[in-house]
């Protein structure tokens, strides 16, 4: 496509777009010193849906009108309430139904996956993350290391750029692993990278953590609902994913796991009530009986009012489709990245690679001369959101199913301003 620096062409794009009636199911951020919202934040809180006010509302009014009877006798009964969102998250993730669970929070999917799937011994004690991690990530994979008997220091091993680089290279992880795979249990590492926006090579990932006999398992809270994913087929044998990111489901919101399909065995994971098979659950057997697949990892019953988004979000998900969310996005972002090269080329960069990206480009200030944070703040003044990441990036990410062309435009123009400012 031929881009143009004009907001006639911008909404050109935007009348000819087939998702634009999903922004309108949205709400926005409010008018914020004269200026309309610029909301470009998805990659760290999507916007809310409106169905996802009226799912909420729909539950309250169920334990307002039966109490405890809400669990077997309404319209989506909570004892199986998380089912609800079976189908939208095998879709999203390339998965068999039974491969996925909506439950918990990422981090603490992330540490019972562990649990089940980091089983170290002196050998092969050591876990791989990615250098510059989030910093959870980190947390969880030292304090899973350390609570085992081993050391961080020498046994949380960190997959680099190289020097003078930005981006991961694959290569570089095939050789760290040819080196030290021998000693290394497990490779936790993100789909999309989230400082850069990189989106990792997932499928050779999997590949090369089998080849070396290393258990491997992905954080995909920049990746689902943001790019194409077939995990079933990659067969990682665990992953964990937040909703609230480009899913949409509000902060704090119940997040998804995965356990691959050849997982089977109860001795694989810590057992709690809600991981019991739902039709003997309530005989309170002494003996534990496994549900089928991922549900078996489940510990207790899920917050019905912080699933109820997640099920509300998925279902315009599952409406638009992500072949269609993922042209619009490579579209929107194509554009972005026009619009920053032509006007801001010696001013403004971007260092997420253009051919394995997302929603998500990280921007940064390469004119000296210019203050990286306080252009951050002067475009907040302008009611634009993004998010800043110490040290020097902006994070802006354009959302299929909410932004449009002309939010994108609007975006360049009041980066202009700022930087003129």
């Amino acid at each position: 496509m031929i881009y143009q620096d004009s907001l006639d062409f911008a909404a050109s794009l935007d009348r000819e777009d087939p998702l634009a009636s999903f922004r309108g199911e949205f709400n926005f951020p409010r008018n914020k010193n004269g200026f309309s919202p610029v909301y470009l934040c998805g990659n760290s809180l999507g916007l809310q849906p409106k169905l996802a006010v009226d799912f909420v509302e729909s539950e309250l009014e169920k334990w307002k009108d039966l109490a405890v009877d809400g669990h077997f006798h309404s319209e989506r009964p909570w004892v199986n309430y998380h089912q609800h969102a079976t189908a939208g998250f095998a879709e999203l993730t390339g998965a068999k139904p039974g491969e996925v669970v909506a439950m918990n929070t990422l981090t603490v999917n992330l540490h019972l996956l562990m649990a089940s799937f980091y089983r170290p011994t002196p050998e092969r004690r050591k876990i791989i993350i990615e250098a510059g991690a989030f910093p959870s990530d980190q947390y969880a994979a030292a304090s899973q290391v350390r609570l085992h008997g081993f050391d961080p220091e020498s046994d949380l091993l960190e997959w680099q750029p190289r020097a003078g680089e930005t981006h991961l290279r694959l290569e570089d992880l095939r050789d760290m692993l040819e080196r030290e795979g021998h000693s290394v249990a497990l490779l936790l590492l993100p789909g999309v990278q989230y400082y850069t926006g990189q989106v990792l090579d997932m499928q050779a990932i999997c590949e090369l953590g089998r080849q070396h006999g290393c258990r491997v398992g992905l954080d995909l809270a920049h990746a689902v609902g943001n790019v194409a994913l077939e995990l079933n087929a990659w067969a990682p044998d665990f992953a964990s994913w937040c909703t609230y990111k480009y899913l949409n489901a509000g902060p704090g919101a119940i997040a998804g796991a995965f356990v691959h399909e050849s997982h089977r065995s109860p001795d694989d994971f810590l057992h709690g009530w809600w991981g019991n098979r739902q039709s003997t659950r309530f005989e309170m057997r002494r003996k534990f009986d496994a549900a089928e697949g991922a549900e078996a990892w489940q510990m207790s019953n899920p917050p019905i009012f912080s699933l109820a988004p997640v099920i509300a979000s998925l279902r315009l998900f599952q409406q638009a489709g992500l072949d269609r969310l993922r042209k619009k996005s490579t579209m929107l972002t194509g554009y972005l990245d026009w619009l920053i090269a032509t006007r801001f080329d010696n001013r403004i960069g971007n260092i997420t690679p253009a051919g394995s990206r997302g929603c998500q480009l990280s921007l940064i200030v390469k004119d000296e001369s210019i203050d990286a944070k306080a252009l951050f703040d002067r475009l907040c003044e302008r009611n634009v959101t993004g998010d800043w990441r110490n040290p020097d990036v902006i994070r802006v990410a354009p959302a299929p199913l909410y932004n449009s062309f002309v939010d994108v435009f609007d975006f360049a123009e009041r980066l202009s301003d700022a930087l003129d400012d």
